[in-house]
């Protein structure tokens, strides 16, 4: 019986120590389904690095390494590990997309993009003779009949409350620091919607009070998520997801995501000065409604969480320290900040380079904590500095309370509230480590 064996690496801290965790509080879908489109003669096991260890002497006779993010330098060294030990390595996921003539020198074949038509093809290809083609790419441009997830190879890990389910895959927006943007093109393709409720009821036979939406932003097709959100409202489920602040801008699919069991958002707001927005070709979104949207949001029932970079050509010293008062006087609950940093492979990187304005390409400075190109009005180090800054500004014992105990939305929503705090502390371990927080 042939065997692949799959692996989500983690990442590096500051202390050029791998990062751990006791638990993946937000474990991927990739796994899971593409395990299920993995023929039944096949052995299929699942390694996910921030909680378990690798084993180099596997008997897999093919390695799939997934690249999210930073985590694909880690991915490159186990790739080379199992390559000199006769193994072979295939990369897939967005970075490896982005940078397949790169990925390249360091496996030997890339899947780019959606894996749906590809993987299979590799499989087969291994079966026929043991040689695979160095790039499989074959877009997909629909996502009807996708198999149900193979959740339980995520249940033999120590994972969090709440199971992925994905109802659609890419954004309508095409902002040019995005690799989503750069991978879909301005494309959001959804699924049928009885198929998503069949794996959210999967997710709900399995136990599960809880499921998060992958989707990139789901109010991409409002019409799509209303449909969605009348079939999710009987299951009497809580979930979360992320999409974009023009959710408050449609108090109608506003009421049906909360009534839905809607009750935690992620939202890119990116800068707090317009000309930062409009640099980074997202000019429709518009920095004086923010705190507005942010309200209604909150208002509303939905746990505010929030992404925004430091570095646009429209940030200087002030700006950064502004965007502490924002934070401070919203409230967000569980904010996250990275230094811009041009994806390679996105028109910003491509700019940037045309440009002549990158410091380095060495791709493994490129983690969203160091400054990769000379900004227009503050330097390098100084952005450093002040990136770190707010970092410890904003997660203070003080500051973490004011935006989530003695937030106005405490007494209306305590548990979220409570969960937001321990968010807020886990965040806290990582600043302290000089490390960007994240959630694994």
């Amino acid at each position: 019986m042939p065997k692949i064996l799959f692996i989500q690496p983690t990442q590096y801290g500051a202390d050029h120590q791998l990062c751990k965790q006791k638990k993946i509080h937000l474990p991927g879908l990739v796994f899971p389904l593409l395990a299920a489109m993995t023929p039944p003669h096949w052995e299929v096991e699942v390694k996910i690095e921030v909680v378990d260890l690798i084993d180099f002497e596997t008997d897999a006779d093919i390695v799939g390494i997934g690249t999210m993010g930073y985590a694909i330098y880690r991915g490159i060294e186990v790739a080379g590990e199992f390559r000199r030990r006769g193994k072979t390595v295939v990369m897939g996921g967005y970075m490896a997309s982005l940078v397949a003539g790169k990925a390249l020198e360091y496996v030997d074949s890339v899947v780019i993009g959606d894996a749906e038509v590809s993987y299979p093809l590799m499989l087969q290809d291994f079966e026929k003779g043991r040689t695979l083609r160095r790039i499989y790419h074959h877009p997909v441009d629909h996502l009807n009949g996708l198999p149900l997830p193979r959740y339980e190879l995520l249940l033999e890990k120590p994972i969090g409350n709440m199971l992925p389910v994905q109802a659609g895959r890419g954004c309508t927006h095409s902002c040019s620091f995005c690799s989503i943007a750069s991978l879909y093109q301005g494309k959001y393709m959804t699924r049928p919607v009885e198929e998503v409720i069949r794996d959210i009821q999967r997710v709900k036979d399995l136990g599960f009070k809880r499921f998060y939406l992958l989707d990139d932003n789901i109010v991409s097709n409002p019409g799509y998520l209303k449909k969605l959100c009348k079939e999710i409202e009987p299951m009497k489920i809580k979930w979360a997801s992320q999409c974009t602040l023009l959710l408050a801008k449609n108090p109608d699919l506003l009421e049906k995501v909360v009534r839905a069991g809607g009750e935690m958002m992620s939202f890119g707001i990116e800068s707090i000065t317009q000309e930062g927005l409009n640099n980074l070709d997202k000019s429709w979104l518009h920095v004086n409604e923010h705190k507005e949207l942010i309200r209604t949001i909150s208002n509303a029932g939905i746990l505010v969480s929030s992404e925004m970079m430091l570095g646009t050509d429209s940030d200087t010293e002030d700006s950064i320290r502004a965007t502490w008062d924002f934070i401070r006087e919203t409230r967000i609950p569980i904010p996250r900040f990275y230094i811009l940093t041009p994806t390679p492979g996105s028109p910003l990187f491509h700019r940037l380079k045309a440009e002549n304005r990158l410091i380095t390409e060495d791709f493994q400075e490129y983690d969203g904590s160091k400054c990769v190109y000379q900004p227009a009005r503050i330097s390098p180090e100084k952005l450093s500095e002040m990136f770190w800054w707010l970092y410890n500004k904003v997660f203070t014992w003080k500051s973490i309370l004011a935006r989530t105990l003695l937030n106005r939305g405490f007494l209306k929503h305590p548990r979220l509230s409570i969960f937001a705090l321990a968010v807020n502390i886990h965040y806290r371990t990582y600043v302290r480590k000089k490390i960007p927080p994240n959630i694994f």
